[in-house]
């Protein structure tokens, strides 16, 4: 059986999906965010290992959980595309048990897995970094090619999609940004349930001294939940209006 990488496991998680969650964090990310709480999750260096039979006999634990709450396993990471052919096993092994399943990703894999891993996935939490080139190269490391390739890949998605977006202070924190990270979702309206904005928050830093490692954000202050929040509540309401609009086009 083929094993995967592993980071770490949460057992009870109530923000990474529906319900009440079992989340395997797997090991391993293309990208360097700057401000990335888990920095050691991004190499797959020093990780353990993990086959899909003890992913499943770890969620059969928790399923009466997840059938009274509507939750399941999320696979998150690091970035869980980066072990496709793992994650497509590990995914119909859960399906088979009528478990629910949900990926936590940055859009960023291998490519040739998509088709199949979105057989088999109820739900996907997508992480969008920036909408700017020059911006989401600096803030990650990568170009945009990557989150581009996966918004029309997810055209062959048939669940449901949460955005989600780090918002940071002097960064993301305008309505141009959110204006534009809108356009770029609209294609997928219909699959999208809500746009999160997390506010960008210093609680890893710790990490990267024990590793050690610079934080770059060092300077950058948390951003205020408040404002954060606003700029929610304005996206989503953008987001439903065009929703109300195509449903009356179709009508």
């Amino acid at each position: 059986m083929r094993k995967g990488k592993l980071h770490s496991i949460e057992t009870m998680g109530l923000v990474d999906g529906p319900g009440i969650r079992t989340v395997f964090f797997l090991q391993g990310c293309p990208l360097k965010c700057s401000y990335c709480h888990n920095p050691d999750s991004q190499s797959f260096m020093g990780a353990t290992e993990i086959t899909v039979e003890e992913i499943v006999k770890t969620a059969e634990r928790y399923k009466t959980y997840y059938d009274a709450t509507g939750g399941g396993v999320t696979f998150s990471g690091g970035e869980p595309l980066m072990q496709g052919a793992f994650l497509i096993e590990a995914l119909k092994a859960l399906k088979e048990r009528g478990v629910s399943t949900c990926i936590d990703t940055s859009g960023y894999g291998q490519t040739r897995h998509y088709e199949e891993i979105f057989k088999h996935t109820d739900h996907i939490l997508l992480d969008i970094k920036h909408t700017r080139e020059a911006a989401h190269v600096a803030l990650t490391g990568r170009d945009m090619s990557g989150i581009r390739h996966f918004l029309k890949a997810l055209d062959a998605f048939n669940g449901m999609i949460t955005i989600r977006h780090v918002m940071v202070p002097g960064l993301t924190d305008s309505e141009m940004v959110m204006d534009e990270l809108l356009a770029m979702i609209l294609p997928l309206q219909k699959k999208i349930d809500k746009i999160d904005i997390l506010p960008y928050h210093k609680v890893g830093i710790e990490k990267y001294s024990q590793l050690n490692l610079a934080y770059t954000f060092e300077t950058v202050p948390a951003m205020s939940s408040e404002k954060a929040m606003a700029f929610e509540i304005t996206i989503n309401a953008k987001l439903n209006a065009h929703k109300a609009n195509l449903i009356q086009k179709t009508a």
